[in-house]
Formats: structure tokens, sequence, C-alpha cells
């Protein structure tokens, strides 16, 4: 379920009262702990962390014109959705140890998206330590490693 919000305010208006409620308290502690250098932006139809242009000017493979995606948060239909692009290596051994010591739930997670059914189920202080976990200059390295070749 894409917004057509052009801001993150504007997205996080659009939303029921519960949803705005758990995206604004995901938006906040996102932004407390994301290391300098990120932008935040709607991407894509979700509240969105890049890496800018000014930062990395080549921009998302799939479409240069887009700024490098790192973490988004999204209300969809069902769940509300968290998506980091780095989820994997050593970071995805560290949340998942996390995850255990944060919520007695199972974890619901595709390849960068963690799943929560409700709000309450979001482990806020998490969210935001994996936020923090990397800088854009580490997260363009990752990325320029793992991107594909043309």
């Amino acid at each position: 379920m894409q917004s057509k919000a052009k801001t993150p305010d504007e997205y996080v208006m659009t939303l029921s009262d519960d949803r705005a409620e758990i995206i604004s308290a995901l938006r906040y502690e996102i932004k407390k702990n994301l290391p300098k250098g990120f932008e935040e932006t709607m991407q894509y139809g979700m509240l969105s962390y890049v890496v800018p242009h000014k930062l990395y000017p080549a921009g998302y493979h799939c479409n240069p014109a887009d700024a490098l995606p790192f973490f988004s948060i999204a209300s969809q239909k069902s769940h509300i959705a968290v998506y980091h692009m780095a989820m994997h290596g050593k970071l995805l051994d560290w949340f998942k140890q996390e995850w255990k010591k944060h919520s007695s739930k199972k974890l619901d997670m595709g390849k960068s998206c963690i799943r929560f059914k409700k709000a309450e189920d979001v482990p806020l202080k998490l969210m935001g330590g994996l936020a923090a976990k990397l800088t854009p200059q580490q997260w363009i390295e990752i990325y320029e490693k793992e991107k594909p070749k043309k």
C-alpha cells in the first residue's frame, strides 16, 4: 500500500490514529539514533532514510535518480513494516540475538522487511539500535560491494 504523501509529516497525517502513533514513535526513535548524513524523505511511498546524492552521487542502481535507500517504515494494510537494506551477515546475526532480548514474539521477517501485526509488538529501542548500526559511509561501502554488476 504505497502512500502518495509528498513529505514525512504528510504521510503521518494520512494514517489512522493508532498507526500514526506507532509510526511517529518509530520515526522519533530512528531519527534520534540514525548517524549524521542520512536524510529523511518519502521514497517508494514510504517514510525513508536515505544516503543523499550529495554523499553518493551514483544513487540507487535500480533508478540512479533516487537516493540510496537505507531504512524505511510503512503502515501496510495488515502490518507495520520496517525495511533495512543492509540486513544480512553480521548485522542480521546481531539483530536476531537482540530480538530475543527485546521481544517474546516470533520474528516475522523477509529479506529486508520486518513485519509487526500490532503496534505494541514494535520494539522501539531495538529499532533505534538497528538504525544506529551503520554510518552512511559504511552503508555505501557495503552497497558498492554487493550491488549488481552491470
